[in-house]
């Protein structure tokens, strides 16, 4: 009667363990409801094709647990391992790689139909400080009244501008005309 208590305690702490694990994509221990499963232990060790409960038990007597790897193959490839430890282990190498990741911004800058040459100069100058950061730019010319009729005019102000630009940034995407809004966006050299 002692020994089966002790098994029943040791199920429930695994059950308790199982619901606790956060965000799991892989099934563990009672999870698994395949008839026959290879195994390998976590130093790599095949312990061959048995049964899901003789694998969970030979998991047990490791206390570690038993995580399904490969549910594609036949039969199933399930590991003994530390569930928690790989999961923190796994969200470790997540985030350095998400720090390791550059974050590209786009700055807009908007221009104006009637801009005066001192203006656009320190527009430009806005500009080439934000490529050298590595941002993207979004230039944009916003339409008011009749000035739709001169759409020309846009286009000569902004090919000056990506003129001034061409030492730090390319035209990635060439001004056009969207509805009362001319558009143009600038991507940064890359370093050589």
């Amino acid at each position: 009667m002692r020994a089966n208590s002790v098994v029943r305690i040791y199920f429930c702490i695994l059950f308790w363990r199982c619901l606790f694990i956060a965000t799991k994509e892989l099934q563990i221990n009672e999870e698994i409801r395949d008839k026959e499963v290879r195994v390998i232990t976590d130093d790599g060790e095949q312990l061959g094709i048995m049964s899901a409960s003789d694998a969970l038990k030979a998991a047990a007597y490791r206390s570690l647990d038993l995580v399904k790897i490969a549910p594609q193959a036949v039969p199933p490839v399930c590991k003994i391992m530390d569930y928690g430890k790989y999961r923190f282990d796994q969200q470790k190498r997540e985030k350095e790689a998400k720090k390791n990741q550059k974050v590209i911004e786009i700055k807009e800058i908007q221009l104006t139909l009637n801009i005066d040459t001192h203006d656009i100069e320190t527009k430009v100058n806005h500009a080439i400080r934000f490529l050298k950061a590595g941002n993207k730019v979004k230039v944009s010319i916003r339409f008011r009244g009749r000035e739709m009729v001169h759409p020309e005019r846009g286009l000569e102000i902004m090919q000056s501008f990506a003129d001034a630009c061409s030492e730090y940034g390319n035209v990635e995407k060439a001004a056009k005309l969207e509805n009362r809004t001319m558009l143009m966006f600038l991507a940064a050299k890359s370093a050589k």
